[in-house]
């Protein structure tokens, strides 16, 4: 029996947990777009937002979708929300010293 070929498909903007890492509240228009690129969705309505959508399709294997909502106040970058958060690299190793206090002491019975 011959296969039929099934391509993947890519739309949208690729985002990416580097992306979302260098977004800073305050950055303009222009650096939020040097980072993300220019979004595939304005919303005529709503000049402060921007959307970013990603969607990949690999026939039999996978399929995901990614989405980013920007907005913006004053020409700059007030906050966002979507798929992915930033992460803080200084905060991934730490444990607070009262919980590694509380964990070192044994039960008394």
């Amino acid at each position: 029996m011959p296969r039929v070929h099934k391509i993947s498909v890519q739309q949208g903007n690729l985002i990416t947990q580097e992306m979302v890492d260098q977004l800073k509240p305050g950055m303009t228009r222009g650096q939020v777009a040097y980072i993300m690129g220019e979004p595939i969705f304005r919303n005529t309505f709503n000049e402060q937002r921007w959307d970013y959508v990603y969607t990949i399709s690999v026939p039999g294997y996978f399929e995901t979708d990614m989405k980013m909502s920007l907005f913006f106040e004053d020409d700059s970058l007030a906050y966002f929300t979507g798929d992915l958060a930033p992460t803080d690299p200084t905060d991934v190793d730490e444990v607070p010293e009262d919980v590694e206090e509380e964990e070192e002491e044994e039960p008394t019975t």
